[in-house]
């Protein structure tokens, strides 16, 4: 059932009704990464996906059979709530030691694993994909782009990190073996960023609203995460853009590997950022702050 985009008497826009249990599940990620009570952020899935039901079975909004090519909302509201308390299982602060990047690896890979697998075996209906060619070779404007983010990381990232001390939420990397594995943690964590936020949370929420809506929703829970993680102080001034643009890029170029070559540019230099920050003196000639 299709919702009227303009009320009757006024003619402005209004939102379909599927936008508010994703609204509910999606704020679920405030409360589980950024207010860090997972019984809120648990008992927010539970309210989204009941409210997401009761549409259905009321006929408000589409909730066809499983194997169809007609998008259920519930059944895609459940497949970002499993990928949600996949992620959430664990504390999400950085550490570097085998048993914490075991468990990030389990966490994360579950929290893109598990929704992919439902929607594929279970559900059958094949929402989430991971187009990693897209649309062909890249252009000027994407080179350009991948330009653009080194020089604004280089000019953002040391600024944040070192005045606002956000640093000190990852662990001292002062020896060879620590700086391999920040490298491999901050990469591993933003590939998996853009196959959980983008290729699924996005991908579903866009199934049922206009893209703008899905995309404000997407980035409420990349930042919530984003936040958890380390990137907390004023990093929401960049990390809700980053977020937002990181979903206009993948609908307008069709790539996977592009966004995930953004992500990586940027974590680069925070990677970069983060051995300068702990060890004073080390990359001054490459830095400004």
């Amino acid at each position: 059932m299709t919702t009227s985009p303009h009320t009757a008497d006024t003619g402005l826009p209004v939102l379909p009704v599927a936008v508010w249990p994703s609204l509910v599940v999606c704020l679920s990620a405030v409360a589980l990464f950024v207010v860090e009570s997972r019984p809120l952020g648990y008992a927010l899935l539970a309210a989204g996906l009941i409210f997401a039901w009761a549409l259905e079975a009321s006929n408000k909004v589409n909730g066809g059979p499983i194997g169809s090519d007609k998008p259920s909302l519930l059944r895609d509201l459940s497949l970002i709530a499993a990928g949600l308390v996949c992620a959430s299982s664990i504390p999400l602060a950085a550490k570097l030691d085998d048993l914490s990047m075991l468990l990030f690896t389990l966490a994360l890979g579950g929290a893109v694993a598990v929704p992919y697998v439902v929607s594929r075996f279970l559900y059958r209906d094949r929402a989430i994909a991971f187009p990693w060619s897209g649309g062909g070779r890249w252009s000027a404007w994407q080179w350009a782009w991948l330009a653009a983010v080194i020089v604004l990381g280089w000019l953002i990232l040391p600024f944040y990190f070192i005045t606002s001390g956000a640093y000190m939420n990852w662990p001292v990397v002062d020896d060879a073996n620590l700086i391999a594995r920040l490298f491999v943690g901050v990469g591993a964590v933003g590939i998996w960023d853009e196959l959980f936020f983008i290729c699924t949370v996005f991908v579903l929420l866009r199934r049922h609203m206009a893209f703008i809506t899905a995309n404000v929703l997407q980035a409420t829970v990349f930042v919530s995460f984003l936040w958890e993680l380390g990137y907390r102080e004023w990093a929401p001034v960049f990390t809700i853009p980053f977020a937002l643009l990181q979903a206009i890029i993948f609908i307008k170029t069709k790539s996977l590997a592009y966004v995930v070559t953004v992500h990586l540019l940027f974590d680069a230099v925070v990677f970069l950022v983060l051995v300068h920050a702990h060890n004073p003196g080390s990359l001054d000639a490459i830095f400004l702050v």
